[in-house]
């Protein structure tokens, strides 16, 4: 996944957060938080999916190299956003159905939301 810069990323979560974000807005705003969850959980033990536009191996613990990960948590990007941002929390998007979350690990409420994007 090519690397999102720090500009780029904030551009376009800025454009999110005001609702005026193109899909290439939401590309790049999701890979950059996806890039910076990664900088802050390094690992491979959790799967973080966020179709169409990324998805990122974190947390350290049991690594996996094929097949399924030990666990998985999959959203879509307006989810991830709001989770990433601190818009809503981990938890409370989580229980209202709007994360899927599987496996040992899958809860990330301890990373996010993700500090330093603003």
């Amino acid at each position: 996944m090519k690397r999102i810069s720090d500009d780029e990323g904030r551009q376009a979560l800025a454009a999110w957060k005001k609702g005026e974000a193109t899909s290439s807005d939401m590309a790049a705003a999701t890979r950059f938080c996806l890039q910076v969850l990664r900088q802050k959980a390094p690992g491979r033990s959790v799967e973080v999916r966020v179709p169409p536009f990324g998805a990122a191996q974190v947390i350290e613990g049991v690594s996996h190299t094929r097949g399924t990960p030990p666990a998985v948590v999959e959203m879509s990007p307006e989810t991830w956003l709001a989770v990433a941002s601190g818009h809503t929390s981990f938890i409370s998007a989580r229980d209202a159905g709007d994360i899927s979350a599987s496996g040992e690990r899958a809860d990330l409420s301890a990373w996010l939301p993700l500090s330093g994007l603003a």
